[in-house]
């Protein structure tokens, strides 16, 4: 039986043809005063409201009867314990394993525990090492700028946690390259100094061509002034990959190597040494803090009725708007400028993961899986795509994230620079409250005193768009680790509902073998005759 014809779900479309498909939020709200009492929740220092979103408590109900049918707790329980949740590579997804402290872990994850400590040591080592300036250049000056050198997941997370964690001062400056077009690491390297600078080179398989072309830039580089090449390699460079060996065969020796393991997918290796940069940035403990807060939410999720397990029902609500409701399209839209980078994080973090068409079992699913994911800070996204959200023809569901206080300034403080931090916090909230009511209600939310002046259909706002809004404490690392432990969880669930492997990534694979074999007839022409017409003449074209 597939999934769309199981009772479950069956259950889940009569409940839907029945009129809440149709039905205004808006009613919802009037029907029911205490509705935001019932679908939120607050768990340590993150408050969630999704009552913005079409649904009752009996589709809530529903929905666990789905979960139930999909043996979700089962899931749950193989991937936090470490069997291999990844069938078709024949392997676990641990890195729950890489926050766990030794504390909620069982089976293979338990066993891998000793090897995670041993690397965060061997970090904590480095990572001291460069702070307090004792790692030296070739001169002998102590090192100033470090650059990462990671594409995908060894440049998405360390660049978003960083720039989200940016008031916490580093002793050293933190740069990131990871576009294979040259541009972004000359501009980069034209403003450093060779004796003054150390390249992390961040690669699972350690033969991405995007990442290993940029490092050999950087050689490139330090050898214009370093007439040593091994002094390139042991005060330059340190190396962050699942293969020690090719490590060392490129140059990069021991003592300078940090590993990680094939277990720890790309999009979820901020957990691992692949974090060094964000290390670097907020000293080790504070490291530790943001693995403490992944793991908080471990526990939650893995321990939690499915009525209060945050990731579950924020999961299976999105599996209700897009395979019920027919929304696939999903906003995240931070107002907070520090979590910049949130959106791309999660851009790869679910569409790699969810962006598939074969279940488990090798057949073509016949419904919607993985939502088109983007965002953008939102003040800057209200005066760009909103227009959209308000009054285009697709429906988009939203996550708003917001903080409850401000981390950057003291609160006991009068000072002008305080007092304008907080008016800009207060404006941001309140942009971000009343864009998530106006997306809900539509022209419902237009008071009466300003009806006259909407009175045209140019001014018409439809609503019924639905959001959640993520309430956190601060940004700490705590909380981040919170939140980003919350999205991955969230992933996890709907790729449990909808049958499918949210741990491979077989659709990159592809396009990076046809790239070398394209580069390989750019660099001989007459090895693109065996392309397609329209490969063929754009290769000609650049050649010619």
């Amino acid at each position: 039986m597939t999934l769309d014809a199981s009772p479950a779900w069956q259950a889940l479309q009569v409940h839907c043809d029945s009129g809440l498909g149709t039905m205004a939020m808006s009613r919802l709200f009037k029907d029911d005063g205490n509705r935001t009492d019932k679908f939120s929740h607050e768990f340590d220092d993150i408050y969630i409201d999704y009552s913005k979103n079409r649904i009752t408590e009996e589709t809530l109900s529903l929905l666990f009867d789905l979960a139930e049918q999909q043996d979700l707790s089962g899931w749950i329980h193989k991937l936090l314990s470490g069997e291999k949740v990844n069938d078709t590579e024949g392997r676990p997804a641990l890195h729950t394993a890489l926050r766990a402290n030794h504390q909620f872990v069982t089976g293979y994850a338990e066993e891998v525990q000793d090897k995670v400590d041993e690397q965060l040591a061997n970090m904590a080592v480095i990572v001291e090492k460069i702070r307090t300036g004792h790692w030296r250049g070739f001169s002998g000056k102590a090192i100033t700028d470090v650059v990462n050198i990671g594409v995908g997941g060894s440049d998405l997370g360390p660049l978003m946690i960083t720039n989200s964690l940016q008031t916490i001062k580093s002793p050293v400056n933190l740069h990131f390259i990871s576009s294979i077009d040259g541009s972004q690491t000359s501009n980069l390297l034209g403003k450093l100094k060779q004796e003054t600078t150390l390249f992390i080179l961040a690669s699972k398989s350690f033969t991405t061509i995007d990442t290993l072309s940029n490092a050999e830039t950087a050689i490139d580089w330090l050898e214009e002034v370093i007439v040593d090449k091994q002094e390139i390699y042991s005060q330059h460079f340190i190396g962050v990959s699942t293969k020690p060996d090719m490590m060392t065969e490129w140059g990069i020796p021991p003592e300078n190597q940090l590993i990680f393991w094939d277990w720890v997918g790309g999009r979820y290796s901020l957990w691992s040494a692949i974090g060094l940069p964000i290390a670097l940035q907020i000293g080790m403990e504070k490291f530790r803090e943001l693995l403490d807060g992944a793991r908080i939410m471990d526990e939650h999720f893995g321990t939690e009725p499915y009525e209060r397990n945050l990731p579950v029902i924020l999961g299976l609500i999105d599996v209700w708007n897009i395979n019920f409701l027919n929304i696939q399209k999903k906003a995240i839209l931070p107002y907070d400028a520090r979590l910049k980078y949130l959106p791309s994080y999660l851009e790869q973090l679910v569409m790699e993961s969810n962006g598939k068409s074969v279940n488990r079992d090798g057949q073509q699913v016949g419904y919607k899986t993985c939502p088109v994911l983007w965002g953008e800070v939102g003040p800057n996204a209200q005066h760009a795509f909103y227009q959209l959200l308000h009054q285009g023809t697709q429906k988009v569901m939203c996550d708003f994230v917001a903080l409850k206080i401000r981390d950057d300034f003291d609160p006991s403080s009068h000072s002008d620079k305080n007092e304008s931090l907080k008016a800009q916090h207060g404006l941001a909230l309140a942009n971000c409250f009343a864009q998530s009511r106006v997306l809900m209600l539509g022209d419902d939310a237009i008071p009466d005193s300003l009806k006259s002046s909407f009175d045209s259909p140019f001014k018409h706002y439809p609503g019924n768009q639905p959001s959640n809004t993520i309430l956190m404490k601060e940004i700490s690392p705590k909380t981040l680790g919170m939140l980003i432990a919350l999205y991955e969880h969230k992933t996890f669930v709907e790729g449990v509902i909808w049958e499918i492997n949210s741990f491979d990534q077989w659709g990159v694979e592809l396009g990076k073998l046809i790239a070398k074999e394209t580069r390989a007839a750019l660099q001989d022409t007459k090895l693109a005759e065996q392309f397609d017409s329209s490969t063929k003449g754009l290769i000609e074209k650049v050649m010619s």
